[in-house]
């Protein structure tokens, strides 16, 4: 976020708890950080319980009290005086003993009446600069993101420099309200949760299931074609693994642990790499063996908190397309474009033709985050980069976004609304071979390290799910489309045989087809193909039955159209083979 609008939005959150402690004075106030295409505040409104219906009286109080806003005031205070200002507010007290322990200087700003705590950063003149802003939702927020502390109030909001510009967000806040995965996942049947299975776990329908194993199977037939074998591993593994990996040691918070009535403690598997080496180390291989290429989709788990859990983008169980490659170092950048060619293809069968790169590098001044010495993060860095141009990607380099035990190339796609995500991975592993010491045996016949690659297409099935759903509106290609047609007779008396007829002949050649014989009308049974967004849909009536032309309904169009059998299997077909 550019400076400007990081202040803007700063400002923006100082005017709302201004407001709302105008409305509320018995409130305690927390924090309020600009955020992407936002900010929010937290609050402790004690036992009021507010609800969206309660934000257009704050927004419009933040809209009065604006006008008397003609800049920001600082101020340093002792510790004293900070507490003293804020008198009976245990959170802030809490803040302001912590920034004297790390000998901060303690500022607060003023504007119009209203004071706060604050390190700075603010607009120069918001009774002028502050018009564009809306308050957008309500939600719970521990304080400190702890679940064992207090559960705040927090207060969405969003602020622009022009009205343009905000209305084209709201815009695709409502849109993205309509494509919500988790409203269509449900509508369509792709998937569904279930309290006695728990929070976070997704279930997953026939429907959802198709689309699965068919974006499943494209991966697999694309890395198929570029070498990589299949392997198979526990959803569990010792303690000592991931010990040796590192994982213990930064995935200690999130990881599903398992006592046996032995004794010995086990783990669920957040992610694969570290048994993916077990198999690469299971023999001695010759530098000719090389490069070894593993593939496997397989479920992971990770004990997320239940205040951060949301539909299938953030679950407890996931399944993650992984592959690792075990190669020598010269064999880096071949790899690299072997999975970045699968990348490209793969994303452009889904719809999204365009995908930007960047290159998540380590944070310097945060070594403590990684493993491994400088020269090594710095030689894999460079590698990242110069594959990067041989490519020919316009890439940028985000620091502090690398992985734990190596930098990565991620890449990035809009979707239909504008939305930017970080879909498909590459992984350079500069660590995990050295801990686990895995080596070839080189053409002089001593030991030689080799590097390892994470490959990840969709990474985590459910998330990428999320994206897909919400990027097509549940209009998905017909190739990937769980319902592909669905015959609608016109009667059931008099047209449910011939439909089936045609049904099996339709399955027969591949295609997805599904029969609705309720006894309901032809205008209902085309409402409810309509609600499901399948590609096509077929009227089968006395006409359709007495010849060879088929009355067709194509998802989105209005008016039907006629095909003899023949052209409208050979199109569906040709969409199924052609991925579209």
């Amino acid at each position: 976020m550019e400076e400007s609008l990081h202040n803007l939005r700063h400002s923006c959150a100082h005017l709302l708890a201004a407001a709302v402690m105008d409305l509320y004075p018995h409130a305690k106030r927390t924090i309020g950080p600009p955020i992407e295409n936002g900010f929010y505040y937290d609050f402790d409104f004690g036992d009021t319980v507010l609800s969206e219906n309660d934000l257009p009286k704050i927004e419009k109080r933040m809209r009065q009290l604006v006008k008397e806003w003609k800049g920001f005031e600082r101020k340093e205070l002792t510790v004293g005086e900070a507490k003293d200002l804020f008198a009976g507010n245990e959170f802030k007290h809490e803040l302001i003993d912590e920034f004297a322990g790390e000998d901060k200087t303690l500022t607060a700003y003023t504007s119009g009446h209203f004071t706060d705590l604050c390190r700075g950063g603010h607009c120069e003149n918001p009774s002028r600069e502050l018009q564009h802003f809306k308050l957008l939702s309500i939600a719970g927020a521990y304080w400190r993101g702890d679940e064992k502390n207090k559960m705040l109030t927090r207060i969405y909001g969003t602020c622009f420099v022009t009205k343009d510009e905000l209305d084209a967000h709201l815009y695709m806040l409502e849109e993205a309200k309509k494509r919500d995965h988790r409203k269509l996942g449900k509508e369509l049947d792709l998937f569904t949760f279930s309290d006695l299975v728990g929070s976070g776990l997704p279930l997953w329908t026939p429907r959802g299931t198709i689309m699965r194993l068919l974006l499943d199977a494209y991966v697999w037939e694309l890395r198929q074609e570029r070498g990589y074998d299949r392997v198979e591993i526990p959803h569990i593994t010792k303690k000592d693994l991931y010990e040796v990996s590192g994982h213990w040691q930064k995935f200690s918070d999130q990881l599903f642990r398992i006592t046996t009535r032995e004794g010995h403690e086990f783990a669920m598997k957040p992610m694969n790499c570290p048994h993916h080496t077990q198999i690469y180390d299971r023999k001695e291989w010759s530098y000719r063996e090389l490069p070894q290429r593993y593939a496997n989709t397989t479920m992971c788990y990770r004990d997320e908190q239940t205040g951060e859990l949301h539909g299938l983008s953030r679950v407890r169980s996931f399944t993650q397309d992984d592959a690792h490659v075990f190669c020598r170092q010269s064999q880096v950048e071949e790899e690299f474009l072997k999975v970045w060619d699968i990348i490209d293809i793969f994303y452009k069968a889904v719809g999204f033709n365009e995908l930007s790169v960047r290159l998540s590098l380590h944070d310097p001044d945060n070594v403590e985050a990684y493993l491994g010495d400088a020269r090594l993060w710095n030689d894999a860095e460079n590698a990242l980069r110069n594959i990067a141009k041989h490519r020919g990607a316009n890439y940028v380099e985000q620091i502090g976004e690398a992985a734990f035990y190596g930098p990565k190339v991620d890449f990035m796609t809009k979707d239909s609304i504008g939305r930017e995500w970080q879909v498909a991975t590459i992984q350079l592993d500069i660590n995990m071979p050295e801990r686990f010491d895995l080596t070839c045996v080189n053409e002089e016949g001593s030991d030689e390290r080799i590097v390892m690659i994470h490959a990840a297409i969709m990474g985590s099935i459910e998330r990428f799910m999320s994206i897909l759903i919400e990027h097509h509106a549940g209009a998905f290609p017909t190739w990937v489309a769980p319902v592909q047609v669905q015959l609608i007779p016109v009667s059931t008396d008099k047209h449910l045989d011939g439909a089936r007829v045609l049904l099996h002949e339709l399955r027969a050649v591949g295609i997805r087809a599904e029969l609705d014989a309720a006894d309901e009308t032809v205008g209902k049974k085309i409402r409810r193909a309509a609600t499901l967004k399948i590609p096509y849909g077929l009227v089968i009536g006395d006409k359709e039955l007495g010849g060879d032309e088929l009355t067709v309904r194509v998802r989105g169009q209005e008016e039907q159209t006629g095909m003899t059998r023949k052209v409208f299997i050979e199109r569906v077909l040709e969409e199924i083979r052609g991925r579209r």
